[in-house]
């Protein structure tokens, strides 16, 4: 659900950060946003709840070209973690172009994140998206961490459609922008397309 601006010559994409509490999609924005120069960023937005918060801001990546002369704009927005605030995940799916999956690597926290994957394919078919077509990546985050699964052990449970696939430590940077770039190309292909 791109958003075009004739005036600037922009096409406005949406990608959500989805995934469990506490699982790193917070620190994927923030490490994004402090790595991302100036000029060519928003302000960071943050809506705090009692016990999540929801962070947004946009910005226009200068290395991934133009289509028919529009430059692309990327919105990035998290979810709150907990399932108890699903009105506003929905919410935020709302118009979504791509979606990054960010889950937890640690062995106790792999339910939390079958739980939210679950959640986001509703939430998605809620609004008419189907998770098997829309640009998706899938990223293991913490991978530092001693209680992490194989990565094996994680892909089984949690790949949907052989999406793109991403070890990351989001504190360190390690797999963050990989995991946004294919998402972002994968958004840029479907846009090409029309």
């Amino acid at each position: 659900m791109t958003f075009i601006n004739y005036a600037s010559r922009e096409i406005n994409c949406k990608i959500v950060y989805y995934g469990p509490g506490l699982g790193g999609k917070t620190t994927n924005l923030q490490y994004i946003y402090s790595k991302t120069a100036p000029e060519t960023k928003g302000k960071m937005i943050s809506l705090a709840t009692e016990t999540d918060r929801t962070l947004f801001f946009d910005f226009l990546p200068l290395d991934l070209g133009s289509i028919r002369g529009f430059t692309t704009r990327f919105h990035l927005y998290t979810v709150p973690g907990q399932v108890f605030y699903d009105a506003s995940r929905k919410l935020i799916l709302k118009g979504v172009d791509g979606v990054v999956f960010v889950a937890d690597s640690q062995d106790e926290r792999m339910d939390a994140n079958i739980e939210s994957i679950r959640n986001l394919d509703e939430n998605l078919r809620e609004h008419g998206f189907d998770l098997r077509a829309i640009p998706y990546a899938l990223q293991f985050n913490k991978r530092d961490l001693p209680s992490a699964l194989p990565v094996d052990v994680m892909y089984r449970a949690l790949n949907f459609k052989r999406e793109p696939t991403f070890e990351a430590v989001a504190s360190e940077g390690v797999g963050v922008f990989d995991t946004l770039k294919a998402v972002a190309k994968q958004i840029l292909v479907e846009l090409r397309k029309q």
